[in-house]
């Protein structure tokens, strides 16, 4: 008897559920019991502030009783030790060694990150408190320094023309500077070859390179070689030589971060290598490179050596950056802040402010039009998603089959595929 012969077997029947113990005590079950699973206790609060004054008082003890120390530096520094100290010995009494080792990395990282904020809030702080005799002033963003001497009072004169400056320059460098780092980015990633490995080594050999050494650069070709006047337009080549590996890097990494399941989709729908780098990869990587752009632009804006010696020095407005000096707000910063004026140091220092608040607007700029990650969606598609949903009739049992259902019915039945 071959298998096709043999007698179909009946499926085993499905096991039934055994039943529940019955409860010893009917309705007596204890409540259940939530566990909070990570968070700040009680306990970690008070372990940390017990370590800090304790470690507070006992340096004060070496520092004014026992050791010759002094200094406000040594003081924090010992005070920070003798707390880690503490805290590891405090928490030692309390929890294992494991979990202690844990939460002492934890109070070294959150240390760490407030002492970066603490710096940060200082430098503005003081750069502020220096800069605002100055930046409370008007004129200071309308005029420029053509009509300004040294002992004019701080109501005359401005860094419009350094702001112009810059801005145009940044403008220029990143025009330049952006297009051909993505696309050195892409050439490494995607297309390879023998040529990738000797431009990745000369793009991390150009990130390492001193600013003054681009400028030198621009200098020599540009402007001796070449017969080009000092102005803007030299500037921004200067700071296209800083921006371009900086872009060029981030973009690279980026870019290796789109999964290759992406491409294989693009590859297996027909898309060409070009196709697949222009409609998939970049858009996935958008926010990314909007990133990389970014870190270029604030290394460039803040240079000084290359616009030294590239654009020249003028206290007047120049707004065409491919005739004339121009000057920047990190040259205008250095040019005044040495004089001994300090109506012209208040200026420098309100520039440098100026300087803070337009990195600031670069990054929020580039985050805002980096816009949403990869197939998430805005905030009006998610609301016409949900009018849709909202106007879409409930199905009932009155409602006729649709269609497609009812025409599928018959293959079904009789099995045709």
């Amino acid at each position: 008897m071959t298998t096709l012969d043999k007698a179909p077997v009946d499926a085993p029947a499905p096991p039934t559920p055994a039943a529940p113990a019955p409860d010893t005590a009917p309705g007596a079950r204890a409540p259940e019991r939530k566990l909070k699973l990570g968070g700040i206790t009680r306990e970690d609060v008070f372990t940390v502030l017990g370590s800090l004054t304790g470690a507070l008082g006992l340096d004060w003890v070496l520092y004014e009783r026992v050791l010759p120390f002094s200094g406000a530096l040594g003081f924090l520094l010992c005070w920070y030790l003798l707390f880690l100290t503490g805290y590891f010995v405090l928490g030692r009494l309390q929890w294992g060694a494991l979990l202690v080792r844990e939460r002492l990395v934890s109070v070294v990282t959150w240390s760490a990150g407030l002492l970066v904020l603490g710096l940060i809030a200082d430098q503005i702080g003081y750069v502020a408190s220096r800069g605002y005799q100055a930046a409370q002033h008007m004129n200071f963003f309308t005029e420029s320094m053509e009509r300004t001497a040294s002992l004019s009072p701080i109501t005359s004169g401005g860094a419009l023309n350094a702001i112009v400056g810059s801005l145009e320059q940044l403008g220029l460098a990143t025009l330049f500077a952006v297009p051909l780092g993505i696309a050195a980015a892409v050439f490494m990633s995607e297309i390879g070859g023998r040529m990738a490995r000797p431009v990745r080594t000369l793009v991390e050999a150009m990130t390492a390179l001193p600013s003054i050494v681009a400028g030198l650069f621009i200098l020599g070709i540009v402007i001796l070689t070449l017969g080009f006047d000092k102005s803007g337009f030299a500037a921004s080549l200067a700071l296209t030589v800083m921006m371009m590996p900086i872009v060029t890097r981030a973009a690279e990494v980026v870019i290796r971060l789109v999964p290759g399941t992406l491409r294989e989709a693009s590859y297996a729908l027909g898309g060409s290598q070009w196709r697949t780098v222009w409609n998939v990869v970049l858009p996935t990587a958008r926010r990314g490179l909007m990133t990389a752009v970014v870190l270029g632009m604030a290394r460039a804006v803040g240079e000084t050596s290359p616009v030294l010696l590239t654009s020249g020095f003028t206290s007047r407005l120049n707004g065409n950056p491919f005739e004339g000096h121009q000057i920047s707000l990190p040259l205008y910063i250095w040019s005044y802040v040495k004089l001994p004026v300090d109506e012209m140091v208040a200026r420098a220092f309100a520039a440098a402010l100026t300087l803070m608040a337009v990195v600031l607007i670069l990054f929020v700029t580039a985050r805002m039009l980096g816009g949403r990650a990869a197939g998430e969606l805005s905030r009006r598609q998610k609301r016409r998603i949900a009018r849709a949903a909202a106007a879409r009739p409930v199905p009932t049992a009155s409602t006729p089959v649709a269609p497609v259902a009812a025409s599928v019915r018959p293959a079904v039945a009789t099995g045709e595929h």
